[in-house]
């Protein structure tokens, strides 16, 4: 593990007493001097994770189309907010700018920002993004009022997590504390009736043993943006894995050079991520004011936006390498036994706007190119 994070964790435990769950994964990822998105480049073959839009272009090209027909929808409001959360390496918005250029009118309405916290990471979006002139922000709140559209893939996973545990007669947190052999390990605190309301109402009477998640950031992003929603018109389209409806078990993990670690053997250097419970943020959304599309899974929410389709055309240019790393990065977007049910994806409307492309209602990935 991270010999400078590590040491950290230990000296706040040992001064503090053991650490939420969520309180470990924040200081694990986000630690300024040594978290894991403060010094690493973790997406990609070489890091220890990948995401949809580094497996095929179709992904951002298809979120971008998808973004050009809501903003058609909404009577073309000029200038439009283009926000993404966690835009990673710049692969997502690249590709999503290139299909956006199909609609000459609406490229010239966007105006980019890009919600980050790690400097790594924005280093390389400002090499690949450099001509799209984005502003960088590192807050949701941070960013200006107006019509909005924001894009979001695997960010609600990294957000951090606490966990409860079904005990006898309650529940209690689980923490992270330091064995005798100055190990970090998982605890179980004392049984609570603040702990027992914390759990949502459905899961309280569980067996002992059960483990709970609750991610109380995604709740109060879906939150904000709810409320943002209901008073400013726009939409933010969420991808990502999870499930729904809420359901119990610990789908915490860490992810080191594409392999599962222990969670807690090696902080700053592991990816830390768990499952989204889109039923929980849907309904958080839905309760500041939003109106909700789906969730529905990601291999369904392509192919309606015309996966299919986009793939043929860029297969029908290729040469048959290139035909054959294009089919098989979209069948692992899709299959269901792949990305396709896993994933999904989720929609925060304003209250009255078009109901968005892909939930429901596809497009012509052609046709804004006609336009």
């Amino acid at each position: 593990m991270s010999e400078e994070i590590a040491d950290k964790i230990v000296r706040r435990i040992r001064a503090e007493g053991p650490l939420t769950v969520a309180a470990y994964m924040a200081m694990a990822l986000h630690d300024p001097e040594g978290g894991y998105y403060a010094s690493r480049g973790p997406i990609g073959a070489a890091g220890d994770f990948t995401t949809a839009p580094e497996i095929s272009q179709v992904f951002g090209e298809l979120i971008g189309l998808w973004c050009a027909e809501l903003w058609d929808r909404a009577g073309r409001p000029d200038p439009v907010i283009l926000a993404e959360l966690g835009p990673g390496r710049g692969v997502l918005m690249s590709d999503l700018l290139r299909a956006a250029g199909t609609v000459p009118e609406f490229r010239r309405a966007l105006r980019v920002f890009l919600v980050e916290t790690s400097p790594v990471l924005r280093a390389e979006q400002e090499r690949r993004l450099c001509q799209a002139r984005p502003a960088w922000v590192r807050r949701v709140e941070e960013l200006p009022d107006g019509p909005m559209l924001m894009v979001a893939n695997e960010f609600l996973d990294a957000l951090p997590i606490r966990q409860f545990v079904r005990g006898v007669g309650g529940w209690s947190e689980r923490m992270v504390t330091v064995d005798p052999e100055n190990h970090l390990v998982f605890v179980d605190g004392p049984e609570s009736p603040v702990a027992s309301l914390l759990v949502p109402g459905a899961m309280r009477h569980c067996a002992p043993g059960t483990i709970v998640e609750i991610c109380p950031a995604a709740l109060a992003l879906a939150g904000a943006l709810g409320s943002r929603l209901a008073r400013q018109p726009g939409a933010a389209l969420f991808i990502d894995f999870g499930y729904f409806p809420t359901a119990p078990g610990s789908t915490l993990r860490a992810l080191q050079y594409h392999r599962p670690v222990s969670a807690l053997a090696a902080p700053g250097t592991a990816d830390l991520s768990a499952h989204a419970d889109f039923a929980a943020f849907a309904e958080a959304a839905r309760t500041a004011g939003a109106e909700i599309q789906g969730p529905i899974g990601q291999g369904r929410f392509l192919t309606a936006l015309g996966a299919g389709l986009r793939l043929a055309a860029l297969s029908a240019r290729a040469e048959p390498a290139q035909r054959w790393s294009l089919e098989g990065g979209v069948r692992r977007l899709l299959d269901p036994g792949e990305m396709g049910d896993l994933f999904k994806a989720v929609a925060l409307v304003s209250p009255g706007l078009a109901s968005p492309a892909g939930f429901g209602l596809g497009i012509d990935p052609d046709e804004p190119a006609r336009r």
